[in-house]
C-alpha cells in the first residue's frame, strides 16, 4: 500500500515532539514526578529564544547548500549590549531599546549579505569573518558593561499566564506568521524556490539576489530582538550571552524537519525540536553530565537525525 509511508509519523515534525514527550517521561521517572510542571514552563521559555534564532538560521539554510549564519552568537551579543545600553535602566527607553537592536541585527545582516555579494566568498567564511569583527566590536562597545534590565522589561521576559510564560504564547503566535510568511507570500516561496534551484528561479524571474539580501536581513534581526529579550530574562547583557545558540539554531533546523540542502523548511518542528534539546539538556544536568558531553550528545543526536532523514530519502526512492 502506497499510503503507509504517509501517515504521521511519516511527518518530519512529528518525531521532534515525541522525542521531547520522551526525554519529559525520562526525567519524570527520574525524579519520581517530583517538578514534572515546572519543568514544562522552565522548558517553554528557555526554548523561546532557541525557536528565535532557528526561525532565523531556518530562513538563511533554506536558500540552498552552503548557506547559514555563523554570526549569529556574536549577533545577539553585541545586540544585547546595546539594547541595554539604550534603555538604560528606565522603562521610558524600552521601546527605544528594542528598536535600537532590531536596528543592530539589520546592520549585521545587511552586512553580512554585502560580503558575499560583493567579496563572492562563500556565506559560511563571510559570516565567520563578520563574527569576529562583530566580537571586536562588542568587545569596545559591551566589555564591563553593568546595567541591568528596566524592570517592567525583567518582569515582561519571565511573566506568565496560568504557568505559561508570556514570551512562549507570543513566539507561538510570531511562529504561526513566520509559516504563513513562508508558505502563503511571495517572499517565502521565493526563498523556497531558490533553495531548491536558484537558476531556475532567476530563469523563473526572482529576484535571487534581493531575496537572499533580505532573508540575511531577516535573520540578522531577528538575532537583534533575541539578544535584548535575552539580556531582560538574564538580567543583564553579555558578549557570550549568544553562543550557545549557533549549535541550538543549526539543530533545530535539522531536527524540525528542515532540509539541510535547501529548498524545503517546516516551521512547526521548531517547537517540538526546541523543546527537545532544553528537556535533553536539562535531563542531563539533572544527572550531573559536564558540560562537554552534553555538546557530545547535542552533536550526536543531530548526526542521528541527518543520517535517519537520509534513510528516508532513500526509501523513497523505491
Amino acid at each position: 500500500m502506497r499510503l503507509r509511508g504517509h501517515g504521521i509519523l511519516a511527518t518530519p515534525w512529528v518525531w521532534s515532539y515525541l522525542g521531547a514527550l520522551l526525554v519529559w517521561l525520562a526525567a519524570i521517572i527520574f525524579t519520581h514526578g517530583y517538578g514534572a510542571g515546572g519543568m514544562i514552563t522552565a522548558g517553554l521559555a528557555l526554548a523561546v529564544f532557541s525557536v528565535i534564532t532557528g526561525v532565523a538560521q531556518m530562513f538563511v539554510i533554506t536558500l540552498g547548500p552552503g548557506n547559514v549564519d555563523l554570526s549569529l552568537p556574536a549577533n545577539i551579543g553585541l545586540a544585547s549590549a546595546v539594547a541595554m545600553k539604550v534603555m538604560n535602566g528606565s522603562d521610558a527607553m524600552i521601546a527605544a531599546g528594542l528598536l535600537a537592536s532590531l536596528a543592530s541585527g539589520v546592520g549585521v545582516g545587511l552586512a553580512n549579505y554585502l560580503l558575499i555579494w560583493l567579496l563572492r566568498i562563500p556565506p559560511i567564511i563571510a559570516t565567520l569573518s563578520a563574527s569576529f569583527v562583530l566580537q571586536s566590536v562588542g568587545i569596545s562597545y559591551g566589555r564591563g558593561l553593568q546595567i541591568k534590565p528596566p524592570r517592567g522589561f525583567a518582569e515582561f521576559t519571565t511573566a506568565q499566564i496560568a504557568g505559561i510564560p508570556i514570551l512562549a504564547i507570543g513566539t507561538a503566535f510570531f511562529t504561526s506568521g513566520i509559516a504563513i510568511l513562508l508558505h502563503r507570500t511571495i517572499y517565502g516561496r521565493s526563498v523556497l524556490a531558490i533553495g531548491q534551484n536558484a537558476r531556475a528561479a532567476w530563469l523563473a524571474g526572482i529576484a535571487v539576489g534581493r531575496v537572499r539580501c533580505a532573508t540575511y536581513v531577516l535573520s540578522g534581526a531577528l538575532g537583534g530582538i533575541c539578544g535584548a529579550l535575552l539580556a531582560g530574562y538574564f538580567r543583564g547583557s553579555s558578549l557570550e550571552i549568544g553562543d550557545e545558540y549557533l549549535l541550538a539554531s543549526i539543530a533545530l533546523v535539522v531536527i524540525g524537519g528542515t532540509s539541510v540542502s535547501g529548498g524545503k523548511a517546516n516551521v512547526a518542528g521548531l517547537w517540538g525540536a526546541g523543546l527537545f534539546l532544553v528537556l535533553l539538556l536539562t535531563m542531563l544536568n539533572t544527572f550531573g553530565v559536564s558540560a562537554g558531553l552534553r555538546h557530545v550528545v547535542t552533536g550526536l543526536v543531530i548526526i542521528a537525525v541527518i543520517i535517519a532523514a537520509g534513510g528516508q530519502k532513500a526509501g523513497s526512492l523505491h
